[in-house]
């Protein structure tokens, strides 16, 4: 065999899912395979794109057995655009899978004493259709099939708007219909991919630095309101006002169309103007007794339905008696801290985004919320023996941080602090282990909560329940 020649095994029996959805295979030589889009169960014949001292990550060339869990995907991207990875496998048995992931980083990364009875994983009511939040992107030269690679055609309209390809910044997918959110976010995509074409409204190019059109957004709520956002690479008056009049005609649903002129390298338009063409500037989302207005900028949580759930697990497990104050470190728009504040006696929310702290405070007006105050800067910098003094020391915590965790002398202040309870969420069980790991010398895990807030996808979010070891 050539050094150049990668091997094929053929005839491996699928036996595991690991992290990210991959499946688990082993070789005859007894290292580990990971491979895509596959099931427990299934044998297939392998092959090796890379190989690394202790396995191999490969490609299923040929599926000679379906097991038992698999599932016909209801998408016609499945394998290509790369966001619903476990499509393929019965939704039941996803979420199994996943409440595993958890409990298997808790105990081997964290090596950490977990409760005796862990409540089953709470899946999402939708399994389609729940996103409040997608984000597209244009392309001037769309990203082309192996079949129309093969066909030597030429492509006609080699424009697209869509998903970028998994590692390729400059490759777009061109959807035509996702399973994602509801109607009419794939009617409002494909009208305005349609009209722009039409009228020869030029796709942006990130190559070149050519074209108009960059991205778009929509974002919905379950109210029923609409917000599209279009991205521009230059401030062409008359084509962007040719298509957000379109849409504006077309969609009675929008509630907010806004746009964007971003003349950056970046698609990221957290530093520039948002501009509002039509309605208002923000939709709003109802949950209980409370309205959040979200912004172009906001952070909200992307599956409604099933944050609300999660949401009202965290009050659960917080405990909050009216005479007790609340940290909630991470807060980005104040939506947690919000739920739970009318339970305390205060509620003090921090954050490194200074947009989304204006977003938290608006929304604690618009609710008449009084007990909460937010504090915008760098948690590591912010949260200190300082801010302590300052307002007071907390009773419980709840902390929401993003997928790196907690920064150590966040944990330090932490157990400096020491409140009896902590109700730790993560979107990241392997860090969630390892800053749970620094803190169990002085807090033990009471209750766990996994919650499946993207269903086919390989994301699981764990709720953790800590209270202070008595001395």
């Amino acid at each position: 065999m050539s050094r150049r020649q990668k091997p094929l095994f053929t005839d491996i029996e699928i036996t595991d899912l690991g992290a990210k959805a991959k499946a688990i295979g082993h070789a005859p030589d007894g290292r580990i395979i990971f491979a895509p889009y596959l099931a427990p169960g299934d044998v297939a014949d392998l092959q090796i794109v890379k190989k690394r001292k202790a396995y191999y990550e490969a490609k299923a060339v040929h599926i000679k057995k379906y097991g038992s869990i698999r599932t016909q995907p209801v998408c016609d991207y499945f394998g290509t655009c790369g966001g619903c990875k476990l499509q393929h496998i019965d939704y039941t048995q996803q979420i199994k899978y996943k409440q595993k992931e958890v409990e298997n980083n808790l105990k081997r990364l964290g090596k950490l004493k977990l409760p005796t009875s862990i409540d089953p994983i709470m899946g999402s009511p939708k399994i389609y259709h729940y996103r409040n939040k997608m984000e597209f992107s244009f392309a001037a030269r769309r990203w082309l099939t192996p079949d129309e690679i093969k066909s030597e055609k030429t492509i006609e309209n080699p424009q697209g708007l869509g998903f970028h390809i998994a590692g390729m910044w400059d490759k777009v997918l061109d959807i035509d219909n996702c399973h994602l959110q509801e109607e009419p976010s794939n009617q409002i995509r494909n009208a305005v991919r349609s009209f722009a074409k039409q009228h020869q409204i030029s796709f942006f190019d990130p190559r070149s630095k050519t074209g108009l059109l960059r991205t778009l957004m929509i974002r919905n709520t379950s109210i029923g309101e609409w917000m599209v956002v279009l991205q521009v690479f230059k401030d062409d008056q008359t084509a962007i006002e040719k298509i957000l009049n379109h849409l504006k005609e077309k969609f009675p649903k929008i509630t907010s169309l806004q746009y964007i002129v971003n003349e950056k390298d970046n698609d990221s338009f957290y530093d520039q103007n948002v501009i509002l063409y039509y309605g208002r500037p923000y939709i709003e989302e109802k949950w209980e007794n409370l309205t959040y207005r979200i912004s172009a900028k906001s952070f909200f949580q992307t599956n409604s339905e099933q944050a609300l759930r999660l949401y009202q697990k965290v009050r659960e497990y917080a405990a909050i008696q009216p005479h007790e104050t609340v940290y909630d470190l991470y807060t980005g728009t104040g939506s947690i801290a919000q739920f739970v504040a009318r339970d305390a006696k205060k509620v003090v929310g921090v954050e490194a985004v200074a947009d989304a702290i204006d977003d938290a405070r608006k929304n604690a007006q618009l609710n008449h919320i009084t007990n909460t105050e937010f504090v915008v800067g760098d948690m590591k910098d912010v949260f200190s023996t300082d801010f302590i003094h300052r307002y007071g020391k907390a009773d419980i915590v709840i902390t929401d941080p993003p997928r790196d965790g907690m920064h150590p002398k966040v944990v330090e202040n932490l157990l400096f602090l020491a409140p009896k309870r902590i109700v730790y969420v993560s979107c990241n069980s392997a860090t969630q282990a390892r800053d749970l790991a620094l803190m169990k010398e002085d807090y033990e895990i009471i209750k766990m909560q996994p919650v499946d807030m993207f269903p086919h996808t390989h994301h699981v979010e764990n709720i953790v329940l800590l209270e202070r070891k008595k001395i």
